[in-house]
């Protein structure tokens, strides 16, 4: 088998990195020759060019898109003539609706797409922040569509045990995009407002775990979580007015001093947050 990494930032050059160890054979795609010759001499792929036309490309068996989901139509329109016949290409886009279908519509009859989305990440962007020990453990999901073969889906869970992921599921891409509207996207707009509600630059000294753990995530790609907010707006906007709503409803149970309707919010998520630590 060999491989093909579209896009040597972070998670491009982690999957390159984690394949590479394994003894698989991976090539390596970027826009920066930079990017192509730091993962080389870092041993992450074999080989790589920033031309997809030279051949190499065409050498591939799986084509891992590591790409933003608003550059993945252009990409395929221009480089699905260099694929070999019977090449598996997989994006790992952080929204599917309104993407996976219309990319499989414009694709080669002998050429299958399926989405996945591992379900890890850094706040740091760029390939010398790589790093391959993010799968280990991480929740690996797989997207298919009515045009998937079972094949297909096979081996996307296949790479995903490669990786080192440990669990591996199946969603539909309505499903997908409402859980990552929760799970992620909510999560990431609750961490950046609370780092926007004060400048709060001088509490450095003083803060704990339990700031410094729930701000993780605020250091953020805004080039790419804006193209993803976007696009999974319709949901995103819905959980968000339902978080106002929780939100609200402490504050106006805090006002009030009812202490017995903030206990009951209290145990109420402790049992909730107890499932996610088994």
């Amino acid at each position: 088998m060999r491989y093909g990494i579209v896009g040597m930032g972070l998670m491009g050059a982690s999957y390159a990195q984690r394949l590479s160890d394994q003894k698989e054979t991976v090539y390596g795609f970027a826009r920066r020759q930079e990017s192509i010759d730091y993962a080389i001499a870092h041993r992450m792929i074999a080989d790589g060019t920033i031309t997809m036309s030279d051949g190499l490309l065409s050498r591939c068996d799986t084509v891992v898109l590591a790409l933003y989901p608003t550059l993945l139509k252009s990409w395929i329109e221009e480089n699905q003539q260099y694929l070999k016949p019977g090449c598996l290409l997989m994006d790992i886009s952080g929204v599917k609706s309104h993407i996976i279908e219309p990319l499989q519509e414009i694709l080669r009859k002998d050429v299958e797409l399926i989405s996945t989305h591992p379900m890890c990440g850094r706040e740091s962007r760029g390939i010398e922040h790589a790093d391959p020990t993010i799968f280990n453990g991480a929740n690996y999901i797989v997207v298919p569509t009515s045009r998937n073969s079972q094949k297909a889906i096979k081996e996307a869970k296949a790479l995903g045990e490669k990786l080192g992921c440990a669990n591996i599921a199946v969603l539909g891409i309505e499903d997908h995009d409402r859980m990552i509207g929760f799970l992620s996207q909510l999560t990431h707009v609750i961490a950046v407002s609370l780092m926007n509600t004060h400048d709060n630059s001088h509490l450095v000294e003083y803060t704990g775990d339990s700031f410094r753990d729930l701000t993780r995530i605020a250091s953020i790609n805004e080039d790419m979580w804006t193209e993803l907010f976007l696009l999974n707006k319709d949901i995103l906007l819905d959980e968000t007015d339902q978080f106002i709503a929780a939100i609200t409803h402490f504050r106006d149970s805090l006002e009030k001093e009812d202490t017995e309707e903030m206990k009951h919010l209290f145990i109420q998520s402790t049992a909730r947050r107890s499932l996610f630590d088994k």
